[in-house]
């Protein structure tokens, strides 16, 4: 251990080049706050908007106070050692003592959400690094953030999907046009649709679409956040998720119950303002759901999770709703590799009403990180 006195050093790795940049804090503020210090020593990490790293102020406000989004603004600024020897953290200013490896660590929380974080990319950093990380690895990271190929292999693994489509050109190439989506596309999904960023979460860059005239702007919206667009059906149901968490020893995937999101009268749908800003959603944990529901959304949640290969954690959001057929139909909307920590976050609730305290669910997925893979 390199902590003090035989404490377990824990750099927590926050904010970064994403737009859930002020989300990713509030979950990291949450977090640290969680982590033991009779246990833990917290090295807080910061990642400014710009990409650049920096020894944050451990006292940093993270929060949301008045609507304002907490940020990532100065520091000592620091790089990873790419040597798995260093283990650490190295001083980049000028003047002091720039180079010298500046705090060894055991673990890395990466409390990152979003591209440059949760799509694989500081995954494969820390790997190279040879640092233990709490998290899904570099495949599983990238494949849950692209909505596209999350689908794909879920469909393989025979979960269910709405119906959605990837705009691109006729060669193939990622083009956000919007009359790429023919007449015959058109039809198929009808309205509304929902026109998403495809690699981007918090419902950042997506837009309800009831009227074609509107389609556009939506694509031009999701565009600016991502270049490649995915278009779906949306599909009517109850909003439903559900948390996933390994298993103390075999790290085998273990469900929570689940929660329903209800929005509030009034509320059209689930977005940014709606999940973090408006107190504009009802919560059930846990869901009003039968025995049958319950196990149905457990058991599909953890195929999700063992057919992504996530590891530690996810998070899996579904629709339950009726088919055209008339039949209980349940689809699964997203899969989170590394979910919302914030206050009001439903996956720390629903392992709250699972018999799992936020303090030893944040315990539990250090330790899971440190254990022999």
């Amino acid at each position: 251990m390199n902590g003090q006195a035989g404490k377990v050093r824990v750099a927590v790795v926050f904010g970064g080049r994403s737009a859930e940049h002020a989300i990713s804090c509030v979950s990291a503020g949450a977090v640290m706050a969680a982590l033991d210090p009779e246990r833990y020593e917290v090295v807080p990490v910061g990642i400014a908007r710009d990409g650049r790293w920096v020894l944050t102020d451990s006292e940093q406000a993270l929060a949301i106070t008045d609507g304002e989004l907490p940020e990532v603004t100065g520091g000592t600024a620091v790089s990873l050692v790419g040597d798995p020897a260093g283990r650490g953290l190295a001083v980049l200013e000028p003047g002091a003592g720039m180079g010298e490896v500046l705090t060894a660590v055991d673990v890395v929380f990466p409390v990152l959400h979003g591209p440059f974080g949760e799509d694989g990319t500081v995954q494969g950093l820390l790997e190279m690094s040879g640092l233990p990380y709490v998290g899904s690895g570099v495949f599983a990271s990238a494949a849950s953030m692209d909505k596209e190929f999350t689908k794909k292999l879920l469909a393989a693994a025979g979960l269910p999907q709405g119906d959605h489509v990837v705009l691109r050109d006729a060669d193939g190439a990622v083009c956000p046009d919007p009359a790429v989506l023919d007449d015959a596309a058109r039809e198929r999904l009808g309205l509304p649709v929902f026109v998403k960023p495809s690699r981007a979460g918090s419902s950042i860059g997506i837009t309800k679409v009831t009227d074609w005239g509107r389609f556009p702007e939506a694509v031009a919206a999701a565009a600016a956040v991502d270049p490649k667009v995915i278009v779906e059906a949306a599909v009517t149901g109850r909003e439903i998720e559900c948390g996933v968490l390994a298993a103390r020893g075999t790290g085998l995937p273990e469900a929570s119950v689940p929660a329903e999101i209800r929005l509030r009268e009034g509320v059209d749908w689930y977005d940014f303002a709606a999940k973090y800003l408006d107190d504009a959603a009802e919560f059930d944990i846990p869901a009003d759901l039968t025995p049958a529901q319950t196990e149905a959304v457990q058991a599909a949640a953890r195929r999700a999770y063992l057919a992504l290969d996530c590891r530690g954690l996810a998070r899996v959001d579904f629709f339950l709703g009726t088919g055209a057929d008339g039949a209980e139909q349940l689809v699964i909307n997203e899969v989170n590799t590394m979910p919302g920590f914030t206050p009001i976050s439903m996956f720390a609730r629903m392992w709250a009403a699972s018999g799992v305290d936020f303090a030893e669910l944040v315990d539990r997925l250090v330790s899971g990180a440190l254990a022999p893979r």
